[in-house]
């Protein structure tokens, strides 16, 4: 997973390339060789199912006002000195993520913004530790990896 934020801009991308299958999804072999058989991954019911879950968890994520998580006791690793606003999903899709050995694996690609920063600046320090946060519980709810 990795977390991309946009310079001059109060925004974030999260990367979260699938490294192992997903039987509930209908999602068992992931490596391909080229991006264009990983195009076909990402236009299948499984994958659509994957993306409408992660919405789900996500915006749950977001708008929590607690950090704490239902039946584990786990807290987010988030500043809560100053309650978060909350953050924008404006992009949720497929992604195709190489790997270091030229394979192609499908992933998410997910954008947050800030809508109450000023436009032209970067999140700050504490929001993308927010970010990332939500970015790791999100992988481990969805079992990604």
């Amino acid at each position: 997973m990795r977390v991309i934020p946009d310079e001059n801009q109060p925004s974030a991308a999260i990367e979260i390339p699938l490294e192992k299958a997903l039987p509930d999804y209908d999602l068992e072999e992931l490596d391909k060789p080229t991006p264009r058989e990983v195009d076909g991954i990402l236009v299948t019911q499984g994958f659509r199912d994957l993306v409408d879950d992660a919405r789900g968890i996500l915006t749950e994520l977001i708008a929590a006002a607690s950090a704490e998580r239902r039946g584990g006791g786990k807290v987010l690793e988030i500043d809560l000195a100053t309650p978060p606003h909350p953050l924008e999903i404006t992009q949720l899709t497929g992604a195709i993520c190489p790997t270091d050995d030229e394979i192609y694996r499908p992933g998410l690609w997910i954008v947050l913004r800030d809508p109450v920063a000023r436009p032209k600046s970067s999140l700050p320090e504490s929001t993308l530790r927010r970010v990332s946060a939500i970015a790791a519980e999100l992988v481990e709810r969805l079992q990604l990896a």
